[in-house]
């Protein structure tokens, strides 16, 4: 497989860190720990690998959070961190 064709994917823990949806990683870790995280409508664990295209859903108290990744970085700037998800109703 070429550089090109590889499928990026990345600890969700990780990946809620990298692109700031959740600050810190332990509170990442929690939030999966405790169920409160969806991807593709299952409860997954932090060490789920989340990859392109990938619904995730996170519940904080009443709110619920959805959104679609549409990239998978190892690292990223703190202004292109949002570039990484979209907010999807």
């Amino acid at each position: 497989m070429s550089a090109a064709q590889e499928v990026k994917v990345m600890r969700l823990d990780k990946y809620l860190k990298v692109s700031r949806i959740i600050k810190r990683r332990t509170v990442a870790n929690e939030a999966c720990d405790a169920g409160r995280v969806t991807v593709g409508g299952k409860v997954v664990k932090a060490s789920y690998e989340v990859k392109t295209g990938d619904i995730i859903e996170i519940k904080f108290g009443d709110k619920l959070t959805k959104l679609q990744v549409l990239e998978v970085n190892q690292t990223v700037r703190k202004d292109d961190a949002s570039g990484m998800y979209k907010i999807v109703d």
